[in-house]
């Protein structure tokens, strides 16, 4: 039986994401636009947390202070209503002609003062909603041609523009973080920080770096041909790992956006044992919301749309039970001892020992049998099976 979701879950979906009309760059829209108000309502119904969006998902670019404030009211109402959450907000700096060479790095000053400022009163509304954290995704942060940008300036105004919004958050006593959600291309050619790694190298340059995070997306990192576990991995290590999208990918391709679990299946578990189980030997733990970021397909209606949301939900609550079951199994638990899982555990050095009693211990390397020690069999592939029997219902 399909597990049902509750708001303990903790499971949220985009605006963008239910409310996507199907439009591509070959085609037009194929469904009519969605009223926020009934995402709202309809998401509750479904089991959802929370919502979140771009600031021009809700309200359209250029509307005037009396269109906005009467859309914020009927969203707000539909929110208390319901009693859905808006865990996360983040500004659309990407779709108006304005911003096709970027917000924060564009080569026009007067477009970055623009950028700064829509983000800044965005920041406001995700405050006044009770949101948590503020994704930043330069979609159009990039550049197809390399001689188009000064890339030292470049990076220099993207720290500019998120230390001026985190500046301004500590400044205010907002209870928000910022999370940079990387992607390599598309729409742009090549878009800045365009991986897990690299936002992680930018973080360390800012001065206000204490409240900057990530927001790492499964299809962002597999279209780099990378591995998305691996990239949360690091992100929550490193305690930066402030938000997260779940989404289906096949391979290095465009960004498909396929609901959770329906591309690489088998990344789709390992996912979610790290969020639900943790790090084997313990650690950081990932306590936000499972973000859903994904596109319902154009070929299907409204229907589609609802059922694509069930879909995502069912699906993480189908590898959750499993990777519980996995981690819970005892012939895991010894497959972990004779790989080695655990003893990864244990530092190389002993405590107190120096770099001195290194290299005095003769065991350690004069008389170290290499030979002896690469006949040892880490048994990586059993381990393997045994996850993927979970994941296939054919062990309980």
């Amino acid at each position: 039986m399909t597990p049902q979701p509750t708001p303990a879950d903790r499971f949220t979906f985009g605006l963008w994401t239910v409310g996507w009309t199907g439009a591509d760059p070959f085609g037009t829209e194929t469904r009519a636009p969605l009223d926020p108000v009934e995402a709202v309502h309809r998401l509750s119904q479904l089991g959802a947390y929370g919502i979140t969006f771009h600031d021009n998902d809700l309200v359209p670019f250029g509307a005037t202070a009396q269109e906005r404030e009467s859309i914020l009211a009927s969203f707000k109402g539909a929110l208390d209503e319901t009693g859905l959450k808006v865990p996360m907000v983040t500004t659309n700096l990407f779709s108006h002609p304005v911003f096709k060479d970027g917000g924060f790095t564009s080569n026009d000053r007067s477009i970055r003062r623009f950028a700064l400022r829509k983000v800044l009163t965005n920041v406001d509304l995700a405050a006044e909603l009770g949101a948590e954290t503020f994704v930043m995704w330069g979609g159009r942060e990039g550049a197809e041609y390399d001689g188009s940008k000064d890339f030292a300036a470049a990076f220099d105004r993207m720290r500019e523009g998120v230390d001026t919004v985190a500046g301004y958050i500590k400044e205010k006593g907002y209870g928000l973080r910022i999370a940079l959600e990387p992607k390599p291309n598309e729409p742009r050619g090549d878009i800045f920080l365009p991986t897990v790694g690299h936002a992680l190298a930018f973080i360390s340059e800012l001065e206000h770096g204490d409240i900057v995070g990530l927001n790492p997306e499964t299809g962002h990192e597999q279209m780099a041909g990378l591995n998305f576990t691996h990239g949360i991995a690091q992100a929550l290590w490193a305690g930066k790992l402030f938000h997260i999208d779940l989404n289906g990918q096949k391979g290095i391709k465009y960004d498909q956006d396929l609901v959770f679990g329906h591309g690489d299946l088998s990344s789709a578990f390992f996912t979610v044992d790290l969020l639900e189980n943790g790090f084997p030997n313990g650690g950081p733990r990932y306590e936000g919301p499972r973000h859903f970021d994904y596109k319902a397909s154009r070929t299907d209606g409204y229907d589609g749309v609802w059922e694509s949301a069930r879909a995502n939900m069912a699906m993480y609550l189908l590898l959750k039970e499993r990777a519980l079951a996995f981690r819970a199994d005892p012939e895991v638990q010894e497959a972990l001892q004779t790989a080695g899982v655990v003893e990864l555990a244990e530092p190389t050095l002993a405590a107190g020992e120096s770099t001195a009693d290194l290299l005095a211990d003769r065991a350690s390397f004069e008389d170290f049998d290499a030979v002896k020690a690469s006949e040892r069999s880490f048994a990586f592939i059993r381990l393997n099976q045994l996850a993927m029997e979970h994941l296939l219902g054919a062990r309980s």
